[in-house]
């Protein structure tokens, strides 16, 4: 059994050497444009991850869609380095990004919650682009449905990690729909201000304040906006 560790030891600490090497000769040595974009095709994910950090710009719709490939399904330090990167991309060139509302919307509630907060930031152009936010704040509803279904389902017997996930999500989304919140129908907004603002967990309660922050002249919002304001939580009546 000490052997067996031994040799795994060994085994990781190789990869974990080649990996850094490899990043290193990218960061260290001139590649042009087309290889980097040929790293985040078909490379290793440490040769992808160095791509995503030393790639200068994204120059046409099919490159973008190449580097949006590798912000979902795929190794958490690629994942984080492109999310880092879209925040300087997108509002290069935000009509390359506009038909990726799907990866988008997957992105926002990965399970690094850097990534999250990365994407928030790089989307913040895409506002002013109707082609990409109607579907967006749309789907961006849609998705959030469910998870409030699932957050509103859990008792003492789901199990801590379960429950952070979902209320992890659940948090990121509303968020997302704080920022979006001028772009979404007010039905929309009140079907799920009226599910979040019950929700135990102080978190999605601060963020369903925050959103109602936003609304001036909506009776029913502004009455769940004055209950909340008596909220136990400091973090959720300070808005």
């Amino acid at each position: 059994m000490h052997n067996l560790k031994t040799n795994i030891t060994q085994i990781l600490n190789d990869k974990h050497n080649q990996d850094f090497n490899t990043a290193l000769d990218i960061y260290e040595n001139e590649y042009s444009h087309n290889d980097l974009i040929s790293f985040l095709k078909n490379g290793t994910v440490a040769q992808k991850q160095a791509a995503a950090l030393k790639l200068d710009t994204v120059k046409t719709k099919e490159e973008a869609e190449i580097f949006m490939s590798n912000l979902t399904g795929c190794d958490g330090k690629i994942r984080e380095a492109v999310s880092f990167r879209l925040k300087e991309f997108i509002p290069q060139n935000p009509d390359f990004y506009t038909e990726f509302q799907d990866t988008i919307l997957a992105a926002l509630i990965d399970i690094n919650g850097n990534i999250c907060r990365n994407m928030l930031c790089a989307i913040h152009p895409l506002k002013k682009y109707p082609e990409f936010y109607v579907d967006f704040s749309s789907k961006l509803v849609e998705n959030t449905k469910p998870i409030i279904e699932k957050v509103n389902k859990f008792d003492i017997q789901d199990g801590k990690y379960k429950i952070n996930k979902e209320v992890f999500k659940l948090y990121w989304y509303l968020e997302t729909i704080y920022e979006f919140s001028e772009l979404i129908d007010i039905n929309s907004l009140k079907t799920i201000i009226s599910k979040t603002k019950n929700i135990p967990d102080y978190t999605i309660r601060e963020k369903t304040a925050k959103i109602l922050s936003k609304i001036q002249n909506d009776k029913d919002l502004l009455t769940i906006k004055q209950e909340l304001k008596k909220d136990q939580n400091y973090y959720v009546r300070r808005y």
